[in-house]
């Protein structure tokens, strides 16, 4: 279900919601069903006779609910460590992994929520420099002077922003709530459909016209026009915008909060990797859950949704927090995920500041040495990637001796939405015409949450997922091509689209060929077909 993503954007703006898209609509044929979809049955049916061997897939992200009913059976299960025996019985120097690894926990509990990291830059930053006299200072120290006031200056604003942002939403709620009471007034004993509702006359209340506008956006959802359980599910989604913005005052914009004593790490030691602990679900795992869904949902057993690709395991590596993920953290995810096996890492997280890029340079490179394949979503700020910043990202910091300067294993991806153009891309898209790589659907994407339940979710975060399930479909049916030649057939074979788009952030109207470096989207079936073709080659 949408109801919070349409009220979150519904404040302070008016979204309306889905109406008449398929739940399956990502895996649908541009041509024959009119959604720019993967073509994923076209894809199979090219493949069909050929061998397929099993690919391991580590979905970086917030944890992976491993018994969800349409994922346990795809879950990677380590082969060299034995359950409970409270040993690391493969000798990686990560006891009981037998799922994955949590780089957020530790033995006294786990983390949930964080800092952004510009909160922690600030913290840093202001411990050692607040009290320093910029009159004083020598030339080198002026500029790290200058570089603690733009952190705080980034901190203040985005924390005065939190405050704003919660008290008005819980007005929005106590709003929200008083006026669909008074159009149940106005209803009286009549059910709640969409005649009834436009047959109201609000009389100049705006309370009546507002409550109005709410309910013909969620009477679709409940055919019996059941008020209590429209009012609870309504209430249930902006008690959850509240905590939404909640958060974001209390944990991510709050200097004075720092959780990371529950991992009992060195952190000031960012070269450490051995630390954590072996829950790679559990609470705050939805985004996560949804990822790996899109990914290795069990295909053709009628339970929820599909997955893309066939013959996979989801590797389940907890580095993401409600807040921003810590860069040590996805440096040691990385290479937990080579030494253990995987072909392909997901990662649809981001974001505006780093700690430390050169330890995830690193590990990026130590990937890319490895033959694996990295999968990055854009982000959601409808921004230039071209123009700010967004990490991690594949520009490594340092030059080395004749090295590249950009990751060759690394697909950043936008999101696509399934509307015609020209709202083709999804409005919160990140686009870049030298940083992002192609698109893929993005926008209203169902697939699996915690508690063997399926909701509708948006965001880059989803879209990247659907190039990790296609590289993963294209390794294991063609596992001679490395992973620079599998990224290099996922982008030759993006479908390109000259079509005027609305530029993500603004009203311009743009071609869609200009907002990434193929000016495309994914599609499986092109993408089979010119591995198929290259193969024989």
């Amino acid at each position: 279900m949408q109801k919070l993503l349409f009220i979150l954007f519904l404040f302070p703006t008016v979204l309306f919601a889905q109406t008449g898209v398929p739940l399956d609509w990502f895996h649908l044929c541009p041509v024959e069903d009119g959604f720019r979809g993967l073509n994923t049955a076209g894809a199979y049916q090219l493949l069909e006779g050929r061998e397929s061997k099993t690919i391991v897939v580590a979905v970086i992200d917030s944890g992976v609910d491993i018994e969800h009913e349409d994922l346990r059976n795809n879950i990677w299960t380590n082969p060299g460590e034995i359950p409970g025996t409270g040993r690391d019985d493969d000798s990686n120097g990560y006891v009981d992994d037998i799922n994955g690894w949590n780089f957020i926990g530790g033995p006294d509990g786990n983390v949930i929520h964080d800092n952004l990291e510009i909160t922690r830059l600030y913290r840093k930053y202001r411990d050692l420099y607040s009290h320093w006299n910029p009159l004083e200072l020598n030339r080198r120290d002026r500029l790290k002077y200058a570089r603690y006031l733009t952190y705080k200056r980034a901190y203040q604003e985005g924390r005065e922003r939190a405050a704003n942002n919660l008290e008005q939403f819980k007005e929005f709620r106590n709003r929200l709530v008083l006026s669909i009471d008074k159009v149940m007034l106005a209803l009286g004993d009549q059910p709640i459909t969409e005649s009834a509702l436009s047959s109201i006359d609000p009389q100049g209340d705006q309370d009546v016209s507002f409550g109005i506008m709410v309910l013909l956006n969620f009477i679709e959802d409940y055919p019996s026009g059941d008020y209590e359980t429209i009012r609870e599910d309504l209430i249930r989604a902006m008690d959850a915008g509240v905590e939404h913005y909640y958060s974001s005052y209390h944990y991510h914009y709050n200097v004075d909060f720092c959780p990371r004593h529950l991992v009992n790490d060195n952190y000031e030691d960012q070269e450490e990797r051995f630390y954590g602990n072996n829950e790679v679900g559990g609470e705050f795992s939805e985004h996560g859950t949804h990822v790996a869904g899109i990914i290795g949902a069990v295909r053709g057993n009628d339970l929820g949704m599909d997955g893309i690709v066939d013959n996979v395991r989801i590797m389940s590596i907890r580095t993401v927090p409600n807040g921003d993920e810590r860069d040590k953290d996805v440096a040691n995810a990385i290479r937990y995920a080579v030494d253990n096996g995987a072909s392909v890492i997901n990662m649809s997280f981001g974001k505006g500041f780093s700690w430390n890029k050169s330890v995830v340079d690193d590990a990026v490179r130590y990937a890319e040495k490895n033959d694996v394949l990295l999968v990055h979503a854009a982000g959601n700020g409808s921004q230039n990637n071209d123009l700010n910043d967004n990490f991690p990202n594949p520009v490594f910091e340092k030059r080395r001796f004749l090295g590249p300067r950009r990751a060759r294993n690394w697909i950043s991806v936008g999101a696509l939405s399934y509307n015609e153009p020209p709202a083709k891309v999804a409005s919160f898209s990140n686009y870049g015409r030298e940083t992002v790589d192609v698109f893929a659907p993005g926008e209203f994407i169902y697939s699996t949450i915690p508690g063997n339940e399926y909701q509708d979710n948006m965001g880059t975060s989803m879209a990247a997922p659907m190039v990790s399930g296609l590289a993963a479909l294209l390794r294991s049916y063609f596992p001679e091509f490395n992973a620079r030649q599998i990224k290099s057939i996922i982008k030759d074979s993006a479908i390109r689209e000259n079509a005027q788009v609305v530029q993500p952030g603004t009203r311009e109207m743009v071609s869609f060929s200009e907002l990434s470096r193929t000016g495309g989207y994914i599609n499986a079936y092109e993408a089979v077909k010119l591995a198929i073709q290259r193969s024989k080659n």
